[in-house]
Formats: C-alpha cells, sequence, structure tokens
C-alpha cells in the first residue's frame, strides 16, 4: 500500500519543496484587485507584498474542488490512496469543502483522506513532515488521518503584528481601536490555538513582544505540553511577514531559551495569513512530532 501525502500553499512549503519531498501543493488563490493569482506559481511573497503595501484590495479564496480533484487523480495514478493537510478550518471553509468533495465523489472514496488537525503555517508543515515519515513506514491512510487528528490540539502559534493597519482594513478592530494603537504604538500579541486569530496580549516594544512570546511557550512547556517535552516529542520554528533578518535573530533567542527542543525551520507566513496582519510580524510555534 503506497500512501501519498498531499498539502496546500498554507503550509508554507514551494513548489520546489514539494518537488524534493516528494508530495504534491495546492497553490491558494489570492485576490488582487479583482484579478485571481496563485500562490508560488503566479504571485511571489515578493509580488504580493507590493501589491498589499501599495493599498490594492488583497483578498484570499477557496480553491476550485474540480482542480484540487485534479491534483488527486494525478497523485492516484502513482499511489493506493492519499492523505490531504489543509488549512485549519477555523481560518477557511476550505477543509469542509473539500471533506465533503472527497466523502461524495466516488472516485475519491476510501482513497483521499482530508485531514482537519486545525493547523497553519508552520505547524502544518511539521504535520506534512510527520505524515510523510508515517508514510515511509507503510502507514495506511487512515492511520496516518487518525494520528494528525488525535495529536491536532498539539500546538501554539504566537504572533506578534507588526502594524494594525491591516487588522483594521479586515473588519477586525474599528477604526478608532486603531488610530490609538498606532499612535500608542501597541503590538499585539496574537495566537493560534487552531482556530481563529486571538488576542494574547498588548505590548509597545520589539523586545517586549518577543519576551511574551517566549513565556508563552515556555508556560505552554511547562503545563499542556510538559509531558511531550520530557519525551522529546516537541519542536521548535519561527514564521515571519517580510522580516526575515528579525526572524533570524528571534531564532536564536529562542534556541537559547529552549536549549533541548528541537528547532526546525524559519518560514514565510502564508499569505492567508500574511494579508490579514501585513509584513512586520513575528511569530513561534511549537508541534508535536511523530
Amino acid at each position: 500500500m503506497k500512501t501519498a501525502i498531499v498539502t496546500d500553499s498554507n503550509s508554507g512549503i514551494t513548489q520546489q519543496m514539494a518537488k524534493e519531498l516528494g508530495i504534491s501543493v495546492i497553490p491558494m488563490p489570492v485576490l488582487i484587485n479583482g484579478e485571481q493569482f496563485y500562490e508560488d506559481l503566479t504571485l511571489s511573497q515578493e509580488q504580493f507584498y507590493e501589491k498589499l503595501k501599495g493599498d490594492a484590495q488583497v483578498s484570499t479564496s477557496q480553491p476550485n474542488p474540480i482542480d484540487v480533484g485534479d491534483v488527486w487523480d494525478n497523485v492516484l495514478k502513482e499511489y493506493d490512496e492519499l492523505v490531504y493537510i489543509p488549512m485549519s478550518s477555523g481560518l477557511s471553509e476550505t477543509c469542509h469543502t473539500l471533506q465533503h468533495f472527497a466523502e461524495t465523489e466516488e472516485r475519491f472514496k476510501g482513497k483521499v483522506y482530508v485531514v482537519d488537525n486545525q493547523r497553519i503555517s508552520i505547524t502544518q508543515r511539521q504535520s506534512v513532515l510527520d505524515g510523510l515519515k508515517m508514510a515511509s513506514e507503510g502507514k495506511s491512510a487512515k492511520e496516518i488521518s487518525e494520528w494528525l487528528i488525535s495529536s491536532k490540539s498539539q500546538s501554539s502559534i504566537y504572533i506578534m503584528v507588526g502594524t494594525l493597519k491591516y487588522l483594521k482594513k479586515g473588519g477586525r478592530l474599528t477604526p478608532a481601536v486603531a488610530m490609538i494603537g498606532e499612535l500608542l504604538k501597541i503590538k499585539p500579541v496574537l495566537q493560534i490555538q487552531g482556530f481563529k486569530l486571538d488576542q494574547y496580549a498588548k505590548v509597545r516594544k520589539l523586545a517586549d513582544a518577543k519576551t511574551t512570546m517566549i513565556n508563552a511557550i515556555k508556560k505552554d512547556f511547562e503545563t499542556r505540553f510538559k509531558d511531550l517535552v520530557a519525551a522529546g516529542k516537541m519542536t521548535l520554528a519561527v514564521a515571519h511577514t517580510e522580516n526575515f533578518e528579525e526572524a533570524e535573530r528571534f531564532s536564536q533567542e529562542i534556541k537559547e531559551a529552549f536549549p533541548n527542543v528541537k528547532f526546525t525551520f524559519i518560514d514565510p507566513l502564508s499569505l492567508s495569513v500574511s494579508c490579514h496582519i501585513g509584513p512586520g510580524a513575528l511569530a513561534v510555534a511549537c508541534s508535536v512530532e511523530y
């Protein structure tokens, strides 16, 4: 039984990386002034931020199930079954749409498992790596899906937002609150615990934001994930939005704060998250490793 792993570009896995890993990545659609582009195919990170900062109307949408089905069909020519790992259902209806598609299309029944393990960006990428490892051990799509779902709550993401402009633009802040925040130079720290972006803390300095995020991970490690840390099963990663140099510095601070926890990678945040928070963001995530 050969099991394939498929994901979407919200994982931060590029088309080139996908080739190297031996997986398929569905590019997420991005709408810019009404014109549709595809992440990492017809739209690069650089082009995206140029348009976003130029005050273009930027939003993301769901991939067309027919296009996704075409990818699944091609994969199933070579594999017996596949596990599809999309972005969290708490952030998009994409997961539910494709779950229904896989369950109702006769050719996909029992062959395509769409996993709702509520991950995004660097934690979603870790899920892909976990799935690949299990597939290499001969695990079935059902077994892989069950493990990914059973471990879905074993991750955290904390994000410092560099500007309130895009949260206001997306309707997540009132104009008055955003204006006060900008005047006071407030940098909100947000969290993703599987579902939506939620406020975690408010700080004014980058150094305070980084300390807040490190302390949040420490708290998780001392409470929710204490046993997993002791077993050496937790990983750490850093993400950013057009903020690579600061992300590199932050990664060193993370490694110093948690010398006994595996650090995996530094990734740009997916465009689906970036369009809501804008450039200059910095994030740290922890997630369980298979």
